[in-house]
């Protein structure tokens, strides 16, 4: 069968470089177009990395596929839906907004911009905690009057607390949620991205929207699918969170505090998120892990350096599981989620997969 031809679409940034090295040697989704903005256009995709001083500003871990580097670059403008099967967005979102539904009129779009992402008939997904989501794409269809779709994954900071907060929902029940973030330095990219001036010795209080992302997203990704598949009713769980940045190149760390709507004790919390196993239709997808979660019983643990590649990177760990004495039926707990893999490009590349098993993507 032949693979389903792919374009990427902001190829020269640091989402975009993850894209690249998550979709090399893929089973079945091939990259045949990078697009970037036009002063790389014309250029193959090393030259377009080539910075003023000569250096290649290529910055993930993986190798640059040599097919890859002598690929030519086209402007995003220039993309034509009938060149691929789907495309892959790893645009700012003022970008997208103009960006994605030019190509979704034609096929699917996987993003992983904010622009859409709290559209009536646009779903959330993260295929282990809500696949079930999937089938509101056809409404959006219908009401846009689109081939396509658009499919954003959640901000990065909420894959990881939706993860966690998945199994706990279905045993126990969520009623409320406070959440700390240590945020890595690589969720706010390398252009502008954070002075190190900045961001060394020093921990930012405040990164602008992301507080207001985390509680809307996790809301709509924890809802219902209602009947009909025409909207999403949104989780009744209330959240509130502070989101900061600090010293670290990759891996969200996040302090959580959670409510649950019935007693239950530390080793039936422990237990809900190590037995948890997602959705059936998640579990054998190129990109799963073997486990969504894992749960650690050092106490010095998660710790990003330590932890953000587990299962390469597509794994959330949690640690330091405790009652909590303040909020009702209380717990807490850390966690550390990889925000450029899970929580970017190998996340919406699993939103594909996800989409080709249940016959959506064809």
């Amino acid at each position: 069968m032949a693979k389903l031809r792919a374009v990427l679409i902001g190829a020269t940034g640091l989402a975009g470089q993850q894209f690249i090295a998550a979709l090399k040697d893929h089973p079945y989704i091939e990259l045949t177009g990078l697009a970037a903005s036009p002063r790389s256009a014309g250029k193959t995709y090393v030259e377009a990395l080539r910075t003023a001083n000569g250096m290649t500003a290529w910055f993930v871990p993986e190798s640059l596929p040599e097919s890859i580097a002598k690929m030519k670059v086209v402007s995003g403008e220039e993309v034509q839906a009938k060149d691929y099967d789907i495309a892959f967005s790893a645009v700012e979102s003022d970008v997208a907004k103009d960006m994605e539904p030019r190509l979704a009129r034609d096929i699917p779009v996987f993003s992983a911009a904010s622009a859409f992402r709290y559209e009536a008939d646009v779903p959330l997904l993260i295929p282990p905690v809500n696949a079930a989501h999937s089938p509101l794409v056809r409404e959006q269809q219908k009401r846009r009057g689109w081939k396509g779709f658009i499919v954003p994954i959640p901000n990065c900071t909420t894959t990881g607390l939706a993860i966690t907060l998945a199994p706990l929902a279905e045993h126990f029940g969520v009623k409320a949620v406070m959440m700390t973030s240590m945020q890595a330095m690589s969720g706010a990219g390398r252009s502008p991205g954070v002075i190190g001036l900045d961001i060394l010795d020093n921990v930012i209080p405040y990164i602008p929207k992301e507080e207001e992302k985390v509680q809307v997203e996790t809301k709509k990704i924890l809802g219902s699918l209602q009947a009909g598949g025409s909207a999403i009713a949104p989780h009744d769980v209330r959240v509130s969170c502070t989101c900061t940045r600090v010293a670290v190149m990759e891996g969200h760390t996040e302090s959580v505090f959670v409510s649950l709507e019935r007693k239950a004790s530390v080793q039936e919390v422990v237990a809900a998120m190590r037995e948890w196993r997602g959705a059936d239709v998640s579990r054998d997808l190129p990109s799963a892990p073997p486990r969504w979660i894992e749960v650690l019983d050092d106490p010095f643990r998660p710790q990003p350096r330590l932890d953000r590649d587990t299962h390469a990177g597509m794994a959330t760990t949690v640690g330091r599981v405790r009652e909590d004495g303040v909020l009702e039926n209380g717990f807490k707990y850390l966690l550390v989620s990889h925000n450029t893999k899970m929580g970017a490009a190998k996340g919406a590349i699993l939103v594909a997969e996800l989409m080709r098993a249940q016959g959506i993507l064809g």
